[in-house]
C-alpha cells in the first residue's frame, strides 16, 4: 500500500529520473518516483559511452559539466556497492578514436589538439592519459577492426548500462524506503503559484516538491502548468551483435569520425550504433534505412564483424533541446516543481550526476555547480518552433 503524502515525488523512471529519485531518498526526503515506462525510452536503449574528454560537443559548458558528471561516477557506485551489492555494469574499458582514410587522420590530430587544449584549461588528463596507437596496436586491442590510417586512445573510457544502472539505483533507494508507482501522471495539483502534489491514475498524491524527468516525454507533462520546455524526441537505432565464442569483454570503446560508435560487452557481446534522427516524432520502430546506416558503418570500422550474428535493434527516443545542454532548474513562476531534462544523446553519461544536483535543487540544498547555462531561461525570446 502507498502512503498518500510524500516530501518529493519525482516524474519518470529513466537514468535522470531514478538517480533523482535515489538522492532525494538519500538525503532524507520521503521519495515515490512514478514510472509510465513508455516505450523507446532513451535509457533502456543508450550504449553507455563515458568519455566526455573525447567529445567534440562544441559548448564549453557541455564539456564542463560532462567531465564533472563522469567524475562523480566512481564515487556513486562504489556507494551502491555498498548499499545493495548490485551490478551498475559500470567498467573502464579504454576507448580509440579511429580514422580510415588519410583526411580522416587529419581531423584526428585536429582533434587531438582539441582535446587536449580542452583538457589542459582543466589541468588533465597526464599525457598518458590520451595518445596516438599505432595502427597494429589498435587492430590488437579491437580485432575486428578494419584499415586504420590513424588512432587515438584514451585510457580512462569507461561504459555503463543504462537499464542495469537505474534498476540497482532503484532497488538501493527501495531499501531505504523510497517507493515506485507504476503509472500516468494526469495532472499537478497548485495552490496558488505552488505545485503540491500530482494526480497519478485518479489517485491525489500530495508531496513536499515534485521533479519532472520524463525525457523525450517531458513537454507534455510541464505543459499542463502552463510551461514551454522546448525539447524534442531524436530516434536513435542501435543494433546488437553476437561473435560467438569471441571474449570481447576487454575490447574497447570504438568511435568514428561520423559519430558511430563500437561497444562491447561480455559474452561475445558487440553494439554498434547509432542514427540521430531528429523529426522522428515518437515513433519507437526500427527502419530498413536506420538498419542499413548502423550496420554499414560499423562494417566500414570494423569488417572483421560481418560474420557477428545480428540479435537485435533497440530505439531510443533520445530528448534534444535546440542547443545540446540539458535543463536542470526550477520552473518559472513555480515554486515545489524543478525538472531535469534534455540531455540529448548524452543522457547516460550526464543523468546521474544531474539527478544528483536537481535533487538538491528540488530540497533546496547546498551545491558548486554553475547551473547559469543550463536554465530554461536562455530560451527566452529565441524561436524554438
Amino acid at each position: 500500500m502507498y502512503e498518500r503524502h510524500f516530501d518529493a515525488i519525482v516524474i519518470g523512471g529513466g537514468i535522470v529520473g531514478a538517480s533523482a529519485a535515489y538522492h532525494l531518498n538519500m538525503y532524507g526526503a520521503k521519495t515515490l518516483l512514478v514510472d509510465r515506462a513508455d516505450r523507446g525510452r532513451a535509457t533502456d536503449a543508450g550504449a553507455g559511452i563515458l568519455a566526455p574528454e573525447l567529445s567534440l560537443h562544441p559548448q564549453e559548458a557541455w564539456f564542463d559539466f560532462a567531465v564533472e558528471a563522469v567524475a562523480y561516477y566512481p564515487h556513486m557506485v562504489a556507494r551502491l556497492n555498498r548499499e545493495c551489492g548490485g551490478d551498475t555494469s559500470f567498467t573502464i574499458c579504454g576507448m580509440l578514436l579511429v580514422a580510415t582514410t588519410d583526411d580522416e587522420a587529419e581531423e584526428v590530430e585536429a582533434a587531438r589538439k582539441l582535446i587536449l587544449e580542452r583538457q589542459q584549461r582543466r589541468g588533465s588528463p597526464l599525457p598518458a592519459d590520451l595518445h596516438p596507437v599505432e595502427p597494429c596496436d589498435a587492430k590488437e586491442m579491437f580485432p575486428a577492426l578494419g584499415d586504420v590510417r590513424h588512432a587515438l586512445y584514451y585510457r580512462n573510457a569507461a561504459r555503463v548500462d543504462g537499464r542495469m544502472l537505474s534498476s540497482v539505483l532503484c532497488k538501493a533507494g527501495e531499501l531505504r524506503g523510497m517507493q515506485i508507482l507504476h503509472g500516468n501522471v494526469e495532472s499537478f495539483v497548485l495552490r496558488g503559484d505552488r505545485v503540491t502534489g500530482v494526480v497519478v491514475d485518479d489517485v491525489l498524491y500530495p508531496s513536499g516538491t515534485t521533479v519532472i524527468t520524463g525525457g523525450a516525454w517531458s513537454p507534455a507533462m510541464a505543459a499542463q502548468v502552463g510551461c514551454t520546455i522546448p525539447v524534442a524526441p531524436q530516434r536513435g537505432q542501435i543494433a546488437h551483435l553476437e561473435l560467438p565464442g569471441v571474449e570481447t569483454n576487454q575490447w574497447p570503446i570504438v568511435m568514428g569520425l561520423a559519430g558511430h560508435y563500437l561497444l562491447t560487452w561480455p559474452q561475445s557481446q558487440v553494439v554498434v550504433g547509432a542514427t540521430r534522427e531528429n523529426g522522428s516524432g515518437f515513433d519507437p520502430n526500427t527502419t530498413v534505412e536506420g538498419i542499413h546506416e548502423v550496420l554499414g558503418q560499423a562494417l566500414r570500422l570494423a569488417p572483421g564483424l560481418k560474420r557477428a550474428r545480428f540479435n537485435e535493434m533497440k530505439v531510443g527516443l533520445r530528448p534534444v533541446t535546440p542547443d545540446g545542454l540539458p535543463i536542470i532548474c526550477e520552473v518559472p513562476g513555480l515554486t515545489g516543481l524543478h525538472m531535469a531534462v534534455g540531455h540529448g544523446p548524452t543522457g547516460l553519461q550526464l543523468g546521474p550526476y544531474s539527478g544528483a544536483i536537481v535533487a538538491k535543487l528540488a530540497l533546496n540544498a547546498p551545491h558548486t555547480v554553475d547551473l547559469s547555462a543550463f536554465h530554461i531561461s536562455r530560451f527566452d525570446g529565441v524561436d524554438v518552433s
